[in-house]
């Protein structure tokens, strides 16, 4: 039970599911926390400036004389004296707000606290910095945050006392950030609040919606589970809505393809194979009965008898030569079902079947034989394997035409990039069920005669492969009654 509940933790963790919701919800909390940041920094600098700007107007709207009572400030002399009598005139503290603080600052640096006992200490500056202040216009504008000597921070601003052509001093107002802080955190809860609520109002939508979008991958799974080499027809749909689901079906779909091809190859190989072997062993064995036969014959006393024993003996040779070829025969289709290794040589091809033409005459015996050929034509080839070519189709039309109004016709044409070798005969022609295997290795379309020439049934398929082997093609046409034609095709020297 543990390793399943494991199991299950590991698989729920490792899935595209859990994953991707994961993913999403980090992504989306990071995002909130940005948000969050960025509000609180925009909000707080919102509040300040606002709560400055009311500072402003506040400390505008309070009247003069009633922060300075010099009657002399509008002569535009200011003795000693008169700074003095202007300092000792000042009210004394008269601001009650207990969440502020107000103080004023003289041309020479001299602070004095406006606020009651109720409102807050003015938090003061050098007296570097409140001179740096009056000569810089620039300065009184906008607010700082300062901490006081109660290590509470203000917000401060500052205003000009008097014209500003004849400024005598500063006015500094401060309010304490505490409350704009606590509304702060306060929207910053609330926020945060929300965002959990949302993440749960997302995870909660989004499992739904994420199964949903899985469903192809889980019926490509399950679809994947019920293939196997014998159920290689199975195929995904193509078009379930999303792209790279599709394109993973398609992909998949091919290689399904591809693979019941190579299957039904191999199986078709299998099959010949097993075939190959099985026409091998009779053919083998047809000859070795032979001779065994006539072994049991001698060795009953026929050795005796000269004529019997010179009948065993030539019956004997002859099943010997028929294994012998049939072995050759194997050995070759061996080598050529390997790669087989070729010495090309660029040589005349009207040449070559003219060096034959002694040996086929011979072979046609009383049988007409029409050689027409065309002079100048090249091919890249191996001499003796065309010549085998030649002869194998010539020696199979010797064999179904008549020896006495039997005709052979060999021709010789060339194309643009192909040249073609034709053997035509007026034999007893091939039927369309014949003409369909008469490449297969062992296949014989008339028994007794093959049988009785020795053939096995190996020529046609030897020739095929050799063909091939060159980069050509062979085709036979027949018609009953009429003949048969077997065309070779070959690539010209030169043409790839």
């Amino acid at each position: 039970m543990k390793a399943g509940g494991k199991s299950r933790r590991k698989y729920a963790l490792r899935s595209l599911r859990s994953q991707l919701l994961a993913r999403t919800l980090l992504i989306l909390a990071l995002l909130l926390v940005l948000i969050g940041f960025l509000q609180y920094f925009l909000m707080k600098d919102f509040l300040y400036r606002s709560r400055a700007e009311a500072m402003d107007t506040q400390l505008n709207s309070i009247p003069a004389d009633l922060l300075i009572k010099d009657s002399q400030e509008q002569s535009g002399v200011t003795a000693p004296q008169e700074q003095t009598n202007r300092r000792n005139n000042r009210p004394g503290p008269f601001l009650f707000w207990p969440d502020m603080s107000l103080a004023s600052i003289d041309t020479d640096g001299t602070f004095q606290s406006l606020s009651n006992e109720n409102g807050l200490k003015p938090p003061r500056l050098t007296t570097e910095q409140y001179h740096a202040m009056q000569q810089s216009k620039r300065m009184r504008h906008g607010y700082q945050l300062i901490t006081d000597a109660q290590g509470k921070e203000q917000l401060v601003v500052f205003r000009p006392l008097g014209p500003p052509d004849r400024s005598s001093g500063l006015l500094q107002m401060g309010v304490s950030t505490a409350s704009m802080q606590e509304q702060l955190i306060n929207q910053l809860r609330t926020f945060i609040l929300l965002s959990l609520i949302a993440l749960a109002i997302g995870l909660a939508l989004m499992l739904p919606v994420l199964r949903r979008t899985l469903v192809p991958l889980s019926k490509m799974v399950e679809a994947v589970k019920r293939i196997d080499a014998g159920n290689l027809a199975e195929r995904f749909d193509a078009e379930q809505g999303q792209y790279e689901v599709d394109r993973l079906a398609v992909s998949f779909n091919g290689m399904l393809e591809r693979l019941e091809h190579s299957f039904a190859a191999e199986r078709e190989l299998q099959m010949q194979m097993r075939r190959f072997i099985a026409d091998a062993s009779h053919e083998l064995r047809t000859p070795l009965t032979s001779i065994h036969g006539f072994l049991e014959v001698l060795l009953r006393g026929a050795a005796s008898n000269p004529k019997q024993l010179q009948s065993a003996l030539e019956s004997m040779y002859g099943e010997s030569k028929r294994m012998n070829k049939l072995v050759s025969d194997l050995l070759l289709l061996a080598k050529l079902d390997r790669t087989p290794e070729l010495k090309l040589e660029d040589i005349p091809l009207d040449a070559l079947l003219l060096e034959m033409k002694p040996q086929l005459l011979m072979l046609a015996g009383t049988r007409k034989v029409v050689f027409d050929m065309t002079a100048g034509i090249r091919v890249l080839a191996e001499g003796d394997k065309i010549k085998q070519v030649v002869l194998n189709l010539f020696h199979n039309a010797v064999q179904h035409t008549d020896m006495e109004r039997g005709v052979i016709q060999v021709n010789l044409s060339a194309g643009k990039k192909l040249v073609d070798i034709q053997i035509r005969d007026n034999g007893p022609g091939i039927s369309k069920d014949q003409l369909e295997r008469i490449f297969e290795r062992f296949y014989r379309g008339d028994e007794s005669r093959t049988r009785s020439s020795g053939g096995a049934g190996l020529g046609l398929a030897i020739t095929q492969s050799i063909v091939e082997a060159h980069g050509g093609n062979i085709t036979a046409e027949s018609t009953l009654g009429t003949g048969s034609v077997f065309k070779v095709t070959l690539p010209l020297a030169g043409i790839v």
